[in-house]
């Protein structure tokens, strides 16, 4: 199982330079990823936004600076917002990228969990799902043919057009991304897509059905098993003790919990919650590395996925635990957890 982290480079919405604010993230957010890179782990994902509370508007951009500072490690966007924007673009900056990088680059496409993006760039919210569908046909379409005829109802046609550059991986991996929703699950599954399941709450369990549904359809489709890969997408943090996870964890994890709660009408975050959530059955990994290791093998036994990005660069959280939590998940989490799913057999 792959072992990774993601983020949405989160700053300050109430900084007074925000452009000094943009600079500060985008200098730590670099040197996380290449941390992330010198201690092992397999993936770091960014996630794309509009919004005055994340920095990451452009994925590829920053992508392509880490692509230069690293060697090893998988880049991936978590997610690009496919809907709102251009695949012919999408597709040609990740090629570029993925030649930076000499092979290492993915896109996560999804919908989007906020709908900032769509008024932004023009686009009707009644055509949230005819959008998505004929962009990820027409992304599909890129990745397989160097030279495109499509034809569509939400942009004009591509009549035997070449784009270019073509990447060095052939084709570009591209994952799917959902926060629940079982039809975009079988969609993942039918076009014989890797799906990554974001699990910000509730009970993980509950959700392993999607999984299912998801290799049902691409079955059903006639896709080769080989082909249906799956990750889960959590939040956490990892530090020396349970105790300090915690209390490290707990504030920036709530504020934007709670900021985004009272844009969607949920209810406030409190310590209790915290708490339970962090617990066995809980969404929250939050731990020493032992106790978080625990937590992902455990989860691996119910979604036998083949994937796990983490999500600790939440919020306000203070650049230096962060460095900390990837130093702990590189050199202690992720061997625990690779000797934990190695059989027997193969560790003899």
């Amino acid at each position: 199982m792959e072992l990774g982290l993601y983020t949405f480079a989160d700053v300050d919405p109430n900084a007074a330079n925000k452009g000094a604010e943009a600079k500060r993230r985008l200098d730590d957010l670099l040197e996380e990823i290449q941390l992330a890179d010198e201690v092992g782990l397999d993936v770091f994902g960014l996630g794309e936004h509009h919004r005055p509370d994340y920095m990451a508007s452009s994925p590829a951009t920053i992508l392509a600076a880490a692509a230069v500072k690293t060697k090893n490690i998988r880049l991936s966007s978590a997610v690009t917002v496919l809907s709102s924007d251009d695949p012919v673009r999408v597709f040609q900056q990740y090629a570029t990228v993925d030649l930076l990088s000499d092979g290492r680059v993915e896109i996560m496409a999804g919908r989007g969990s906020f709908i900032e993006s769509f008024p932004l760039f023009g686009y009707d919210l009644e055509d949230y799902d005819l959008l998505f569908a004929e962009k990820l046909q027409l992304l599909m379409e890129i990745r397989e043919n160097e030279v495109v005829t499509w034809e569509g109802e939400t942009r004009k046609p591509i009549a035997g057009r070449g784009v270019y550059p073509r990447p060095l991986q052939d084709p570009l991996p591209l994952w799917i991304a959902i926060g629940g929703t079982p039809q975009s699950a079988a969609r993942a599954g039918y076009l014989g897509l890797p799906l990554a399941l974001a699990i910000i709450g509730g009970e993980p369990h509950r959700f392993a059905p999607l999984f299912d549904l998801y290799r049902e359809s691409g079955a059903k489709a006639g896709v080769d098993p080989k082909a249906l890969k799956t990750s889960i997408n959590v939040h956490g943090f990892i530090h020396d003790t349970n105790e300090s996870a915690a209390d490290i964890f707990y504030e920036p994890q709530a504020v934007v919990m709670n900021r985004i709660g009272r844009e969607r009408g949920w209810g406030p975050t409190n310590r209790a919650h915290f708490d339970a959530s962090r617990g066995p059955r809980g969404a929250l990994f939050v731990g020493d590395p032992e106790t978080v290791a625990e937590k992902i093998v455990a989860n691996h036994r119910i979604f036998g996925n083949d994937r796990f990005l983490l999500q600790m660069a939440i919020g306000p959280m203070p650049h230096r635990d962060i460095m900390r939590g990837i130093e702990l998940y590189g050199t202690k989490v992720a061997p625990l957890v690779r000797k934990a799913l190695t059989p027997s057999e193969a560790r003899a």
